[in-house]
């Protein structure tokens, strides 16, 4: 009698619980192509990249150059160039380089403003949680019900 009341007791439990959690799924990417200054410092950065790119090229390009005309005479200018386009590349796109910097001054601020506003929704619905179904390759199936992308978007001043 006590196993089976304990039982009961269990699953009512659970259920209680289940029903006090909510939660939502955005899509990232539907948020991110809808707001026009994500697009615009999206294509800055590949313009700069682009750019960076070439100018990385053409210092390699030098260094083969001089190694295939001077290879007996040059030598060290050569290591010298290629430690140059080596040190250019990292400084445009290492860890730490250009390109990251540019990337976090153009891309930190919409990727606050998007999370402020999710924050926004969660709290005024009582999610414990939002999920991107964009990044999440576990979601196989959810509800369009509980996709609140178009609410973030309307938080952030763009409704769809």
């Amino acid at each position: 009698m006590k196993k089976i009341a304990f039982s009961l007791l269990f699953v009512i439990a659970c259920t209680v619980g289940a029903y006090a959690q909510k939660f939502a799924l955005v899509d990232m990417e539907y948020i991110l192509k809808n707001i026009p200054s994500y697009e615009m410092a999206n294509e800055q950065l590949n313009q700069v990249s682009l750019r960076w790119q070439k100018e990385v090229e053409a210092k390699a390009k030098e260094a083969e150059t001089l190694y295939k005309n001077f290879q007996a005479d040059m030598v060290f200018l050569t290591d010298e160039k290629k430690k140059e386009a080596t040190k250019l590349r990292n400084k445009y796109f290492g860890p730490e380089g250009e390109l990251y910097k540019k990337r976090q001054s153009l891309m930190k601020p919409i990727q606050d403003d998007i999370y402020n506003a999710i924050k926004k929704v969660s709290e005024e619905r009582g999610y414990q949680a939002i999920f991107d179904r964009a990044s999440s390759a576990n979601i196989i199936y959810a509800s369009p019900r509980i996709d609140v992308s178009n609410e973030v978007l309307d938080k952030l001043g763009f409704s769809k």
